[in-house]
């Protein structure tokens, strides 16, 4: 089976010396470049494409576009999934500035973490919706930043962030849900979190008015896996920003699992792919193997063993948290080199077309 797949990429803008600055101008370069709703970050969003061939072409050209215009602006773009330093995070949206009333001191995560989010085109909504649930492990394969405003030490600093650093009351909008009986019990809780932060921005001076004006059931829930109705698309965001080929080969990888869910029933039982399952572990279990790999990424025996089960292969990949993790902290500084140094990486990424054909190309050809 072919699944018609997207992905967008969240870049923190720099300038020359590695200090985040406005990047707004860069998004005017092409339309499938967007602001965020902090003024240094941008996303990059490919077409949905049914072949990855022609997702990696996509994303190639428009990177390559991303890139053309930072440099001319004398910027450049860094795949990082926290700036690894404070970020003062200024909005430039009437939305974002809502968020800041209503989330408080809690949108500091937003504006402190970039991700990757993958498209994929719904089929069985119900088995998608476990399965991408199932392999939240899967984001220690390309996790990116050690650190979150200066310290950690993390995998994924920004999962830990993001999900479990905006109080208590706004984790429900962040953190992993557990799995879905069917598609009226997702959307059931979908409203009930939107009438929770409805509740929860009344009670910070934004009325229920001005709630509706800007915000959708859909758009506040911003946890990793969420079903999109407007594209209509299941939408797995677990992984950090990070190199574009490393992301493509996760993309692939990913979709081989979800791909079977076309012809197999998703069960909760012995985790991995069988001849006539897809099994899924005890909500509580997956957990433990998601903390697990936030907190440490590959190195737990557990991890791999889990995400081999389904078919991943985690020597081909090369994540950067633990290469550049040096102790529990990192200056001001260091974070500027390190953000340099992840635009090089970057720029070498896109010039080598976003590396070579990955060996489950076949999977997403015949388009």
């Amino acid at each position: 089976m072919t699944v018609t797949t997207g992905i967008e990429l969240e870049l923190w803008v720099v300038d020359q010396n590695g200090r985040l600055t406005d990047g707004r101008a860069v998004a005017d370069a092409h339309c499938r470049i967007e602001p965020e709703f902090v003024t240094s970050m941008l996303e990059v969003k490919t077409a949905p494409r049914d072949s990855l061939p022609a997702l990696r072409r996509d994303f190639h050209e428009i990177l390559q576009t991303a890139i053309r215009a930072a440099h001319a602006g004398e910027k450049r773009l860094v795949p990082l999934g926290t700036p690894l330093t404070a970020s003062d995070g200024e909005t430039h949206t009437e939305r974002g500035e809502l968020f800041e009333a209503i989330y408080g001191d809690g949108v500091e995560c937003a504006k402190n973490c970039a991700g990757a989010h993958v498209h994929f085109e719904r089929d069985e909504t119900v088995r998608q919706l476990r399965t991408l649930t199932a392999l939240d492990p899967a984001l220690a394969l390309v996790s990116s930043a050690p650190y979150y405003c200066g310290t950690g030490v993390q995998s994924s600093a920004r999962a830990h962030a993001y999900r479990l650093k905006c109080g208590e009351e706004f984790q429900q909008f962040c953190d992993l849900w557990p799995y879905a009986d069917c598609v009226a019990d997702w959307r059931d809780r979908v409203d009930e979190r939107f009438a929770a932060f409805t509740s929860l921005a009344t009670d910070r001076g934004v009325s229920s008015a001005v709630v509706a004006d800007h915000f959708t059931p859909e758009n506040t829930v911003l946890n990793p896996v969420r079903l999109r109705e407007c594209q209509p698309t299941v939408e797995w965001r677990a992984p950090d920003s990070a190199l574009p080929s490393q992301l493509l080969q996760l993309t692939a990888d990913v979709e081989a699992v979800v791909a079977q869910t076309a012809s197999k029933p998703v069960v909760v039982g012995s985790p991995g792919l069988h001849d006539n399952r897809v099994g899924i572990p005890e909500f509580e279990t997956l957990r433990g193997l998601s903390k697990a790999a936030i907190n440490f990424g590959l190195q737990p025996r557990p991890v791999r063993s889990y995400l081999e089960a389904f078919g991943f292969d985690c020597s081909a990949y090369q994540p950067l948290s633990p290469r550049i993790a040096d102790g529990d902290s990192v200056t001001e500084a260091d974070a500027r080199s390190l953000c340099l140094a992840q635009a090089d990486r970057l720029e070498a990424d896109v010039d080598d077309g976003l590396a070579p054909p990955s060996t489950r190309d076949g999977l997403f050809e015949g388009a």
